[in-house]
């Protein structure tokens, strides 16, 4: 099975590709930095260079994938259209190839708190309402998909468990990237992880429990 990672890079997004490699996953993921991705990738991955801002440059990769796994993320700046370009348009971008070469699940990194406009992260140049924007454009695509809204992100992993919820549902903690990445991976062999919006952070207080038995405590 082969998947196709956009925001291959990111602190998120290779520890995504890390884990689907270390599954026996073929990866093929999208990156601008060849020379950094060469660096920081499994020596596995397939690596295109494009933008998901310019569609030429890399949907024709996702000819023989299977699945597609977006990560991205506006970063940080004083760039204005910055989240609508990279969370919504990007996005968008990824989903009209996805339909075109018939990918079967989409599974988007998204963030808790999407669904509140007066989220003082909207200052950001309204961040939250445009990944709001990119689930539901992948919502109405016809694509099964896994939508992971995670707390705030955390570099370092520990020992808690993840407590996952079904959409709005949670509003504050916070979960590692490792987590995340572990979450996006299990979800393309989880059944119960289709057509489904998870939220998810990670607490000491959260039972131990079984990815199959994880996945439909979310609605």
């Amino acid at each position: 099975m082969k998947v196709f990672v956009a925001g291959a890079t990111g602190k998120t997004g290779r520890q995504i590709v890390k884990q689907l490699i270390q599954q026996d996953f073929s990866v093929i993921a999208l990156v601008r930095d060849h020379k950094k991705a060469k660096a920081i990738l499994p020596a596995a991955t397939k690596l295109i260079v494009g933008d998901v801002l310019q569609l030429q440059t890399f949907e024709t990769s996702l000819a023989d994938c299977s699945i597609l796994i977006c990560a991205t993320g506006a970063s940080p700046s004083f760039n204005i259209i910055a989240p609508y370009q990279v969370d919504f348009q990007g996005t968008r971008n990824l989903v009209d190839a996805a339909k075109k070469h018939d990918i079967k699940h989409i599974v988007l990194v998204s963030s808790l708190c999407v669904s509140k406009f007066f989220h003082p992260l909207n200052l950001f140049w309204l961040v939250l309402f445009w990944k709001k924007q990119a689930e539901k454009y992948i919502q109405s695509s016809g694509i099964e998909y896994t939508i992971v809204r995670p707390g705030g992100l955390r570099d370092e992993d520990n020992s808690d468990n993840i407590l996952m919820s079904q959409a709005d549902s949670l509003f504050q903690g916070s979960i590692s990237r490792t987590k995340v990445a572990q979450i996006c991976v299990e979800a393309l062999s989880q059944p119960l992880a289709k057509s489904k919006i998870v939220e998810i952070v990670a607490s000491p207080n959260a039972a131990s429990t079984t990815w199959s038995q994880l996945f439909p405590n979310s609605i």
